[in-house]
């Protein structure tokens, strides 16, 4: 894990466009993306075509075209970087032509919280499901991006959106209610 001095520091100096800066601060954190990008790829049916790095390069050079971007903290990179990921993988699923509602859905868990633990996912009933749910409450829409795909802790979570951990747990729990029988009702 990357010292998080170092990465204020170099997040900073991106901000001021100092591409360099940014380079370090990829290469400095290029182990925890693939992590992230892994969880997302587990989460995807067997044989999928996009791997890890693909998917890592393709969220680095989506952030590079961020150039307005102040980056706060460790936390607001990373979530950033797993909301690029998903919007990637949606894209992907899409121009592939799955099946919207697809014969091999299976059934999500989110009380693991972690996309790793969900074989089989698909991608696109998730992200519609997300942006109905971000249509009824950002925050909850939110809370679930980053818990669930970008792996963040309660305290992690809550830090990232300048609410508490105890709101954090409580729009968790009715996201996932939410999430589930409308993913269930589909």
């Amino acid at each position: 894990m990357a010292d998080d001095s170092d990465l204020s520091r170099l997040l900073a100096a991106w901000a001021r466009k100092d591409s360099s800066a940014r380079d370090e601060l990829v290469s400095l954190v290029y182990d925890e993306l693939r992590l992230i990008a892994h969880r997302y790829l587990k989460g995807e049916r067997p044989g999928h075509t996009l791997q890890t790095t693909a998917l890592v390069n393709e969220a680095y050079l989506r952030m590079i075209d961020l150039d307005r971007m102040q980056w706060t903290d460790r936390t607001h990179f990373f979530a950033m970087a797993a909301t690029l990921m998903r919007r990637i993988l949606v894209d992907y699923a899409r121009q592939r032509g799955r099946d919207k509602r697809g014969g091999d859905l299976t059934i999500v868990s989110l009380d693991g919280h972690d996309a790793a633990q969900s074989q089989g996912l698909d991608i696109e009933a998730l992200d519609g499901a997300l942006e109905r749910l971000a249509a009824l409450d950002p925050q909850q829409a939110r809370i679930v991006e980053l818990r669930f795909f970008g792996g963040l802790t309660v305290d992690e979570t809550g830090a990232a959106l300048n609410v508490s951990p105890s709101t954090v747990k409580r729009e968790w729990a009715s996201a996932k209610a939410w999430l589930l029988l409308e993913l269930e009702s589909r």
